[in-house]
């Protein structure tokens, strides 16, 4: 699948993410952040543009109504973050830990996790469209009532996972392993799965298979 990648300029300013609160909104861009840890904080309506973030941590931050577009992440810890109501786009998270953070009520597109860790995240009741989860962990994060548009989990880890009144149709889970799945069996239709998962379906279901 393709998706548009963040449009950042070669050329960055180094800030600190402190800086955001010498800004006359709570925005940043244009900029390269490295090493900067912004933990336990509260900051409401962040803008986040044109820029790179590498090596920070913002764990137990209160982001929710956070906009970020053409950012990319790399290295950085959000476990625990509020990134609740928020609008995420072109954005790129690559070998991340986002550890139970939660990105629900989002309207999230053109994004890519990739190598990162994102057990027990939440994405309640928001919309994904082009998003790839690529050989990333997805342990019981939740999917909650989403509307999946153009997703793909390539070779992750979605034991546990919650797609309770989520349509998987056209979803391609079949790279991806889990043990157990908490899906509605009447929108599994259309989902994309490998010949042994239709197996674990089967047994999830009840059924009893007999060669």
């Amino acid at each position: 699948m393709k998706i548009e990648t963040p449009n950042i300029p070669t050329k960055l300013l180094s800030k600190n993410f402190y800086d955001i609160f010498y800004e006359e909104d709570p925005e940043l861009g244009m900029c390269e952040i490295n090493g900067s840890t912004f933990e336990n904080e509260v900051v409401d309506r962040v803008f986040l543009y044109k820029m790179v973030i590498k090596n920070c941590k913002f764990t137990n931050t209160d982001f929710r109504n956070i906009s970020i577009t053409d950012v990319y992440f790399e290295n950085c810890d959000l476990s625990n973050c509020n990134l609740s109501n928020s609008s995420i786009h072109k954005v790129i998270f690559k070998n991340c830990k986002l550890l139970g953070a939660n990105f629900s009520e989002s309207s999230i597109g053109n994004v890519q996790f990739e190598d990162s860790v994102l057990n027990l995240s939440l994405f309640g009741n928001s919309k994904l469209e082009k998003v790839i989860f690529r050989d990333s962990v997805l342990k019981s994060a939740d999917f909650f009532d989403c509307k999946l548009k153009k997703v793909d989990f390539n070779r992750c880890n979605i034991d546990g996972a919650n797609f309770d009144q989520t349509s998987l149709n056209g979803i391609d889970i079949s790279s991806s392993t889990f043990n157990e799945l908490v899906v509605s069996i009447n929108i599994l239709k259309g989902c994309k799965v490998s010949s042994n998962q239709a197996v674990q379906f089967a047994t999830l279901m009840g059924l009893k298979i007999v060669d």
